[in-house]
């Protein structure tokens, strides 16, 4: 109580009002990879709202490198790959950048960036491990994107997506969204199994295969390499010759515009999680963190590289021995291309299987740790826990009443229990300890429709 000494009229605010809490943001993605202004030595962190501020801050592409031979009508290859562009698009040496433009292409908005390097930089597990560590010390993200990992070996690919996970359970406040390493098809799932370990599954999810983008490859005419025939001797063909596509430029007008015009047409390969990021961002701030992320688009995207059928789908979906599930990308004719799982690593775990389950507390428990830090040093007796009790039943009230919670009235779909006598004994008191148990009952997706069909006999002639 103030003390007054001085004879006047005074005005006394009262708080008559319980505390709030907010619910924390949901899908704010932190992108760990290699960018052309990056340190090779230190992890940058920056935020960026658009491939324009990414650009601005990180860089453009990593040029292409192509070898084109004119006498097999323009044949074009990726210089460090083995596969013709015509028969196969290519994986980016450095993905990021064009990860960006598919996550924001696909709904992504206010992202992380952790550059780990410029591209000259040699990638190493140790990069990723140094970028976890300058995450930590970020409260914000929400999710671990990781589009670069694909070009490590698989030991350390495998090393690194046991260490996102755990680093996402350590935090308990993110959500990993991995990729399953190279375009092969059931051979990467085999070794993306083997290889992720036991441990923080329900902190994370995969999905499976690569996708051919709308994105195009970016490129340097002076690193684009032309075999062309050299000058004839004697009648006889001239030894083949390498110019650049540069140099080509003045020598031989129509096959240069030919040959541009076919680089231009390079599609790229991507891993997935960056369109997936952008898809929980858009389904977060559409419907909410309790719908699953999937039976949803993805723009600019032609389709996946490895079709996917039921029956192989199967066998990612539902894995008896393991129980980590590959959440599958599919085409389906005239609905395009469709995130079709929605299962976290865990995928035996009845409490764990689901992502939004998974996402849904990581959410509410973060919101409940940051709402109630007030109450630290409060008395702990009923005044206080009043105060707590008020907040956190008006914060699961509101999710309920939005739909994230399962239940015909708030009584069925959560409880909020703190007291002497009800979570907490003298002796917890003493020793300091305010205990607070909330029960959730949260929706689920409905993974199998099931529609059952039987006779029905006519009951009349």
């Amino acid at each position: 109580m103030p003390t007054y000494n001085t004879p006047g009229v005074y005005i006394e605010e009262v708080a008559t009002l319980p505390p709030s809490a907010v619910a924390t943001a949901t899908a704010i993605p932190a992108f760990i990879g290699f960018t052309e202004k990056g340190a090779p030595d230190v992890v940058e962190v920056a935020v960026v709202s658009s491939l324009l501020e990414f650009v601005e801050r990180f860089g453009k592409p990593k040029p292409t490198p192509f070898v084109v031979d004119i006498n097999d009508g323009i044949t074009i290859v990726p210089a460090a790959k083995a596969t013709p562009i015509a028969a196969s698009p290519s994986v980016p040496e450095r993905p990021l950048f064009y990860a960006m433009s598919l996550y924001f292409a696909n709904g992504g908005g206010r992202c992380y960036v952790a550059s780990i390097g410029n591209y000259s930089t040699v990638p190493s597990a140790e990069k990723y491990l140094a970028a976890f560590a300058a995450l930590e010390r970020e409260d914000e993200p929400t999710l671990i994107v990781m589009p670069d990992l694909g070009v490590l070996p698989q030991a350390d690919f495998a090393a690194v997506s046991q260490q996102a996970l755990a680093h996402c359970a350590k935090l308990d406040d993110r959500f990993a969204i991995l990729d399953v390493r190279g375009p092969k098809g059931a051979k990467d799932v085999e070794d993306f199994r083997s290889g992720i370990g036991t441990t923080g599954l329900s902190y994370g999810a995969a999905y499976h295969p690569y996708l051919v983008t709308a994105l195009v490859h970016q490129f340097d005419e002076k690193l684009v390499t032309v075999t062309v025939a050299g000058p004839a001797k004697d009648g006889k063909a001239g030894a083949p010759e390498q110019k650049s596509l540069a140099d080509l430029a003045a020598l031989d007008t129509t096959r240069y515009n030919r040959i541009k015009q076919k680089l231009s047409t390079t599609r790229v390969i991507l891993p997935p999680s960056a369109a997936v990021a952008g898809v929980y961002m858009r389904v977060d701030s559409e419907r909410g963190v309790w719908k699953a992320p999937a039976n949803v688009s993805l723009s600019a995207v032609i389709g996946p590289l490895v079709p996917i059928n039921p029956e192989q789908q199967a066998l990612l979906n539902v894995e008896p021995v393991s129980g980590k599930s590959i959440n599958a990308i599919r085409a389906f004719a005239g609905k395009g291309t469709l995130i079709w799982g929605a299962r976290t690593l865990a995928g035996n775990d009845n409490e764990w299987r689901y992502i939004p389950v998974r996402r849904l507390f990581l959410n509410l428990e973060d919101t409940a740790r940051k709402a109630t830090a007030f109450a630290v040093f409060e008395p702990n007796d009923a005044d206080t826990w009043l105060k707590v009790k008020g907040m956190l039943d008006a914060l699961l009230y509101n999710f309920w009443e939005q739909g994230a919670l399962q239940g015909a009235t708030p009584e069925d779909a959560y409880y909020v229990n703190i007291g002497l006598g009800k979570t907490m004994t003298r002796q917890d008191i003493l020793e300091g300890r305010m205990i607070i148990e909330l029960g959730v009952a949260a929706v689920r997706p409905a993974e199998f429709i099931v529609v059952r069909f039987s006779h029905l006999l006519a009951s009349s002639g």
